[in-house]
């Protein structure tokens, strides 16, 4: 399955507002209404009632974060007046931005760069370019094919205290048995990789 299908799959579950709050999250730029509909896979006017219900529900939370409208793109973004604090949190200096594409490689385990840039955006080969100059993440060249993989390491287990049995991906046959599926075979090098992580 391709990866963008994938993705839409997975946030076809959700409610609408909390497909747009994934959406707007892990893309982690301002995105127009007709491209929020496109990733959620839903028209236009569903997209801005979803994204209008979610407004709502930040503006009647108490929270960090908050949907902005700039012009005729929306993001999520923190309140303004905390960026002070968050600065003065993070135990790096990286950007926000940085930090959720770190998030996302985390969430994943191992990722490839491309499909990596498929989830957040062309802005994720600058946040790559920061994440490897600061030694959070590795970058080992795909056996076959064009791209790069995408892991933690160990700074980032030292730095944010997570233990990489914490990260361990399932085993395939159980992932696929939760599925429903039949186990796919290890790819080649998959077995390597296992034994590296």
């Amino acid at each position: 399955m391709h990866t963008g299908a994938a993705a839409t799959e997975a946030i076809q579950g959700l409610s609408l507002p909390a497909r747009m709050e994934a959406i707007l999250y892990l893309k982690g730029r301002p995105l127009s209404l007709a491209e929020l509909a496109e990733i959620a896979a839903v028209g236009r006017e569903e997209a801005e009632l979803g994204l209008i219900t979610l407004i709502t529900d930040y503006a009647h939370r108490d929270t960090a974060l908050e949907v902005r409208q700039e012009g005729n793109r929306y993001s999520l973004q923190l309140r303004d007046g905390l960026g002070d604090l968050v600065q003065n949190l993070l135990p790096v200096d990286l950007s926000t931005a940085a930090l959720r594409t770190l998030a996302t490689i985390a969430l994943k385990k191992r990722i490839l760069q491309s499909d990596l840039v498929e989830l957040r955006g062309s802005g994720a080969y600058e946040h790559i370019k920061e994440l490897l100059a600061q030694n959070f993440i590795e970058r080992k060249r795909q056996s076959e094919g064009r791209s790069y993989w995408l892991t933690l390491s160990e700074k980032f287990h030292r730095t944010f205290a997570v233990k990489a049995d914490d990260l361990q991906p399932r085993p395939r046959a159980a992932k696929a048995k939760a599925n429903n599926v039949e186990p796919e075979p290890a790819a080649a090098g998959d077995e390597a990789w296992q034994e590296a992580a």
